[in-house]
């Protein structure tokens, strides 16, 4: 009896070993896997970009910014949903204006989007 035991010792301690390294690289998966969004830092997404010459005065930036803590318009704080979602009405300027968003997040990394807009009064375009 004593002989098929030791027989099998080696088989069962090698099943151990390889289900707890198996074990092991799960949970390194998984916390690599949540830990996602704090190795890729805040992110800010724009919706409906608006590209070419404007003929109305004001418009709303619309987006949706991702783990961030803070969010500025051109220097000027706004705030989100509990999603993230913004909307900001802009009044623009008569040429050329830069829309730039500002995020950063709770460790200090910061990102910037900017938009370029161009408004031409409608009396001008004819």
């Amino acid at each position: 009896m004593q002989i098929l035991d030791t027989e099998l010792y080696p088989f069962r301690t090698m099943v151990k070993h390889w289900l707890m390294a198996l074990g092991g690289l799960f949970v390194l998966a998984f916390v690599l896997y949540q830990a996602r969004f704090l190795i890729i830092g805040p992110q800010i997404v724009l919706i409906d970009r608006t590209t070419g010459p404007q003929n109305v005065r004001q418009i709303a930036l619309k987006g949706t910014a991702y783990n961030i803590s803070h969010l500025w318009l051109n220097d000027r704080p706004i705030y989100t949903d509990a999603k993230g979602n913004f909307e900001e009405s802009i009044v623009l300027e008569n040429g050329y204006s830069v829309a730039t968003l500002r995020a950063v997040d709770r460790y200090g990394r910061t990102t910037t989007v900017a938009q370029n807009l161009v408004y031409v009064p409608a009396s001008l375009i004819q």
